[in-house]
Formats: C-alpha cells, sequence, structure tokens
C-alpha cells in the first residue's frame, strides 16, 4: 500500500485519536479541577475557587484546539487534498505541541504515555507528509531546452 492510498485512512485515524485525547484532556482537567476545589488546595495565596476554575479552563481550551486538529485531518481524509496553509499550521503546531509533551512525559509519567504521545506525533508528521503541497514545477523545468515534455530538442543552428 503506497503511501497516497494509505494517507486517507491514516488521516481519518489521527482525526479519531485526537477527538480521543481532546476528550481525555477535558476529562482528566475536570478531575483536577474537582480535586483542587474539595482538598481547598491553594498556591501562593490564589483561591482554591480560581485555581478549579483556570485548571477546567486550560482543559476546555486546550480539548477545544485539539478538535480544531481534528477536524482539520478529516476533512483532509474526507476532502483528500492538501490542506491550506492555516490547517498546515495548526497541525505542524499540534505535532510540536506533541514532541514537547512526548519529551515531558518520559520522566513524569513513563515510557507508556511517551509512546502514546509519539503514536500521535506519527500519525500527525505522516498526515503532513502525505498531504504535502506539490512544489510548482516551471513550465520549462526538466525538459530539453525549454520544449514540450517528450520533444525532442532543436538542433543548434
Amino acid at each position: 500500500m503506497g503511501t497516497v492510498a494509505a494517507r486517507r485512512p491514516v488521516a481519518a485515524v489521527t482525526a479519531v485519536v485526537l477527538v480521543l485525547e481532546a476528550a481525555g484532556i477535558v476529562l482528566l482537567n475536570w478531575v483536577l479541577s474537582i480535586f483542587v476545589d474539595r482538598q481547598q488546595m491553594s498556591m501562593a495565596g490564589l483561591e482554591s475557587r480560581a485555581m478549579s476554575a483556570g485548571a477546567w479552563a486550560g482543559g476546555l481550551v486546550f480539548g477545544l484546539y485539539l478538535l480544531l486538529c481534528a477536524f482539520f485531518a478529516m476533512r483532509c481524509a474526507v476532502r483528500d487534498r492538501v490542506p491550506g496553509t492555516f490547517a498546515r499550521i495548526v497541525l505542524i503546531s499540534c505535532a510540536v505541541i506533541h514532541g514537547v509533551v512526548g519529551a515531558f512525559t518520559v520522566g513524569l509519567v513513563g515510557w507508556a504515555a511517551f509512546v502514546g504521545a509519539m503514536a500521535v506525533l506519527g500519525l500527525l508528521i505522516f498526515t503532513l507528509l502525505a498531504y504535502a503541497p506539490e512544489k510548482a514545477v516551471p513550465a520549462s523545468a526538466g525538459t530539453p531546452e525549454g520544449g514540450a515534455p517528450g520533444a525532442e530538442p532543436t538542433p543548434a543552428a
């Protein structure tokens, strides 16, 4: 199975994985906000309510960002076309974030979480490379002396 044949299913799997990750991030931050609120934890004099709301809002914003990335990946899979500039920037930033998160998870969570983050990173990279924009080829490139493709070069007089 070549890259062109595999790119639609991989982009769709990437979108599904990003949706699941978004749900997991929102759920994790919701649970953290409950713990902070019920334990009456504070840090540097911040009220626990403010920290709880911050955890919830941060998880919601990051979850929405992952859903946006999933939308762009699914749009690539459905249309089977190269994403636009904004979509590529969003997907590239998502890949960079997964690389950084993967580096942190090795020490904080363990190797299993690292492998998970790197799997998502691999899916994102494959999607970005499979849907890479084609380079514009000038009309004279790749043809003998600027003629039409397959034409014989004209003899010099």
